[in-house]
């Protein structure tokens, strides 16, 4: 019968929160594995941000993040901040910028950071076992018994680390949610977060042609607002302002969208009739906005094709209104396929806010996007990863 291989703690998920907890666990003397079924570790962080990987935000604090429980972000934030991971990154050399926003990317490449993180779990003596499928988790006497296709493994102090349901071509599958149910946790409802919206198929038909065009907006709906650059796609709307937005939307409602932020429409349309009467309605609004746009919302909302000396001020009015104010209802999202985050997950109200500890069970925690904290588009993901795996690094 093979022999039962011990460790004081086992990691499940070699991703961003998993791989520094490690480190920190080890460099605090404690006997350390990380086991995940992928091939490779880090594989979210290695794509992430176009391959240069977003690894946090000058600006990261606890209001850029979404969670039922939101005081409970805070003391992680607050332990290791993004100037603390930024210390990392240099000094391990990683040359790194702002793109926009306090937004950091690599100059390089994301392997960067993986490679950063598993040296640091290589120094301080953290082992990692990847192609590990673990079968059944149980709890005794001894600690968490864990039953893989590799052997069994046993541990004081399990943590979970293994993430949410997005990105499913990434390997990522309910199984957190499913461990923290066996050992008593309840889960706030899950949904795909940072995700781009499907259109009805009216406005699709309309819109489709469209599709690779960006204009920056401002996107509002009742909960938030967010000025960034909107992307039309194929089958709906995109870019960073949807994306920032979908986390806040619920099926059903509707969003607006300010096409033309910078100018004041209503304002300008009536001082062009004046010094311009023979502009004609629709190319005064192609000085503001792409053509293929503009020409799509004439059609869309049948703007008469006549100049501007022959434009009430009541249509003016329509028109500057539907420009800053266009309003649209997605006929919902592309899922968690396209997701780059899970909102929702194990509640936090069961989990100690400084270790990451759960308070139902013993020597179990939980970290990262598993549990029922998000964060906003630009980096705030990667932030709670690095914080909440210090946090818990640090108790272990």
């Amino acid at each position: 019968m093979a022999q039962t291989e011990s460790h004081d703690v086992i990691i499940i998920g070699a991703g961003a929160a998993g791989l520094l907890c490690a480190a920190i666990a080890a460099q605090r003397g404690r006997r350390v594995l990380v086991v995940d079924h992928a091939k490779q570790a880090g594989k979210k962080i290695l794509i992430s941000g176009g391959g240069r990987c977003n690894f946090t935000n000058l600006y990261a604090g606890p209001e850029n993040y979404l969670s039922d429980n939101p005081h409970f972000c805070k003391s992680a934030l607050s332990r290791f901040t993004q100037w603390d991971f930024i210390d990392m990154v240099t000094r391990h050399g990683i040359a790194y910028h702002e793109k926009t926003l306090g937004q950091l990317f690599c100059d390089h490449s994301a392997k960067d950071i993986v490679t950063m993180l598993l040296t640091e779990c290589r120094q301080a003596g953290a082992r990692i076992q990847l192609r590990t499928q673990i079968s059944t988790v149980d709890y005794g006497r001894d600690g968490y018994l864990l039953t893989t296709d590799q052997g069994t493994l046993r541990a004081e102090q399990l943590v979970v680390a293994c993430g949410g349901l997005s990105m499913p071509k990434l390997g990522a599958t309910p199984f957190g949610y499913q461990l923290a149910e066996q050992f008593g946790h309840h889960i706030v409802p899950v949904r795909a977060g940072l995700v781009p919206f499907t259109l009805h198929d009216s406005d699709k038909q309309q819109f489709a042609e469209l599709s690779g065009l960006a204009v920056d907006v401002i996107a509002t709906n009742q909960r938030c607002q967010f000025k960034e650059a909107m992307l039309f796609t194929h089958r709906g709307l995109s870019g960073p302002a949807m994306l920032q937005i979908s986390s806040f939307w619920h099926p059903g409602e509707t969003i607006q969208i300010n096409l033309l932020p910078h100018h004041a429409v209503f304002d300008t349309l009536i001082d062009l009739r004046q010094q311009r009467p023979r502009l004609g309605l629709r190319t005064a609004v192609q000085e503001w906005l792409p053509k293929r746009l503009a020409l799509a919302l004439a059609e869309h909302y049948q703007w008469p094709d006549k100049n501007l000396a022959d434009c009430s001020n009541a249509l003016l009015q329509q028109i500057a209104d539907t420009l800053t104010n266009w309003t649209i209802k997605p006929n919902g999202t592309e899922g968690y396929r396209t997701a780059e985050v899970t909102l929702g997950g194990v509640d936090t109200r069961e989990v100690n806010s400084k270790t990451m500890a759960s308070t139902r069970q013993p020597g179990l925690y939980f970290i990262g996007e598993v549990l029922d904290v998000t964060g906003w588009l630009g980096g705030y993901n990667f932030q709670w990863a690095w914080s909440s795996g210090w946090a818990c690094g640090q108790s272990l």
